[in-house]
């Protein structure tokens, strides 16, 4: 017999997902997730999810961007190619602006789509939960929530009867 990856609920309409959701994390699993094909306003917090952490990502992009900017205009105005404009000095925080602003905003970017992909384990190529027919609806309408076997609350038949509690149906098996 193969190795379970856990188990997938699927529930009815939004309401009773979204309640479902605040019950599992209230029962303390750690290892699951909730799946549908759409947004459900606030279902991060009935997951117990913290804030995101890809802003930090944005903030540390465009910081370097701007210490790029104004490293490069510096480099090249004091060291590489000093000349004087219009009796301006050697380096001058006006001039770089353009740059450093474009550098910002690029880096700022780039740390997003970077920060995007870390902390959401992308590209993950496979996934047991694809095996499951039930699991490939949730494209169309169907919403899941899937407790993983990792889980250290994980038991089969105490997890399935937890979800059929909550108002789960087709409720099935995963293997890995």
């Amino acid at each position: 017999m193969s190795e379970s990856y856990g188990i997938i609920a699927s529930f009815p309409d939004t309401p009773a997902f979204f309640h479902a959701a605040e019950k599992v994390r209230d029962a303390g699993y750690k290892k699951w997730d909730t799946y549908s094909s759409f947004p459900v306003h606030g279902m991060p917090a009935a997951q117990g999810q913290p804030r995101s952490k890809v802003p930090v990502f944005t903030f540390c992009g465009g910081v370097s961007g701007f210490t790029l900017g104004m490293t490069i205009v510096w480099f090249m105005n004091a060291f590489n190619y000093p000349l004087i404009v219009g009796g301006q000095p050697f380096f001058s925080p006006v001039f770089p602006f353009p740059i450093m602003y474009e550098l910002t905003i690029l880096l700022s970017a780039f740390g997003t789509l970077g920060g995007m992909f870390i902390t959401n384990l992308l590209p993950q190529h496979y996934n047991p939960l694809f095996n499951s027919d039930k699991f490939l609806e949730v494209s169309g309408d169907r919403l899941v929530i899937a407790i993983e076997a990792r889980d250290g609350q994980y038991d089969p038949v105490a997890t399935r009867r937890f979800l059929e509690e909550i108002g789960g149906t087709d409720i099935e098996e995963v293997s890995a």
